[in-house]
C-alpha cells in the first residue's frame, strides 16, 4: 500500500474515534454548544452535512 493510502486510513480512523467521543455528549448539550459542535464537524470532515443530518443537530 502506498503511504498516502495509509495516511488517509489513519485520518478516517481518528475521525471515527472522535465521533464516538462526541455523540454520547450530544444529548446533554445546549443549543449554543450544538452550534459550536456543528462548526467543529464542518472543519473536521467533508461528510459533515450527512452527520449533522443523521444526528439531527442542524
Amino acid at each position: 500500500m502506498s503511504s498516502e493510502r495509509q495516511k488517509e486510513i489513519r485520518r478516517r480512523r481518528k475521525r471515527k474515534a472522535k465521533y464516538g467521543l462526541i455523540k454520547p455528549k450530544l444529548a446533554k448539550m445546549d443549543s449554543t454548544a450544538k452550534e459550536k459542535l456543528v462548526g467543529q464537524l464542518r472543519k473536521m470532515t467533508p461528510g459533515a452535512e450527512v452527520l449533522i443530518k443523521n444526528w439531527a443537530i442542524g
